[in-house]
């Protein structure tokens, strides 16, 4: 299915029957990636009264339960009730779900033992004006971001004053290939998080953070349709299906 759609003042074909899925799906076994010291996922058939929730152990149906943690399993997507006192859901605040993206990809920077994307670096992006959404991928690329466990592991984030610049600019739902915006151990600032939603302001409530999405390297630089799914599920956060849309004049 094609359609036309105008972005920026300029009209541009979209054919979606082609995604790229950016998202890494919840799985029940180690290949799987997981963050914040979390364990497996665990898929497990409801048993009682003769009953077995599994087609292959003899059941009529495959019937299972479901344990996992949002932000510690798959790409997810999360709002400000994340950091928030009052739980907010998600699925509450945010009702749009295509926006014009634009994918750019980052070294970060080595300060002192921690990897960092700098202001400096988010400032040379050359960002699009009118662009609500950012896709960040870190450099290198490695296909172990797929399965990898990111507990202890001190990985990349944005600094506070590089989310700034992308909040003043009009970003609206960030996207990036890490488990969190902030520092792995930051004895509980969240300075980026707190930043993008601005908590000590006019709260974004409608803005979002997705983390533990990957994007391939077949997916170049540039600026993309965003269908950004979620799960309708009642939390902070919800497993997540971002989709992008190459868009052509």
């Amino acid at each position: 299915m094609q359609a036309s759609i105008e972005l920026f003042g300029e009209h541009y074909q979209v054919n979606f029957s082609i995604p790229i899925d950016i998202s890494i799906p919840i799985g029940s076994k180690e290949k799987w990636v997981k963050a914040w010291y979390v364990n497996e996922p665990e898929f497990k058939p409801v048993e009682g009264e003769g009953f077995i929730g599994a087609v292959a152990l003899g059941g009529s149906v495959n019937f299972r339960n479901i344990t996992f943690n949002p932000h510690g399993h798959g790409t997810h997507t999360e709002c400000v009730g994340h950091i928030t006192k009052e739980i907010y859901s998600v699925n509450q605040k945010v009702k749009e779900f295509f926006f014009a993206a634009q994918v750019v990809s980052i070294t970060p920077e080595k300060v002192n033992t921690d990897s960092v994307i700098s202001l400096k670096q988010i400032q040379a992006l050359n960002l699009k004006p009118q662009t609500k959404a950012l896709v960040l991928r870190t450099l290198p690329n490695q296909q172990e971001k797929l399965s990898k466990n990111y507990s202890s592991q001190n990985p990349p984030y944005i600094d506070k004053e590089a989310m700034k610049f992308l909040v003043d600019f009009g970003i609206e739902h960030f996207l990036i290939d890490m488990p969190s915006v902030d520092k792995e151990l930051d004895g509980g600032a969240l300075a980026s998080h707190h930043t993008f939603w601005n908590t000590n302001g006019k709260i974004r409530f409608n803005c979002t953070i997705t983390e533990l999405i990957f994007v391939p390297d077949f997916v170049l630089d540039g600026i993309y349709l965003l269908n950004l799914q979620f799960a309708p599920i009642e939390n902070d956060a919800s497993p997540s299906r971002p989709l992008l849309f190459e868009l052509k004049k």
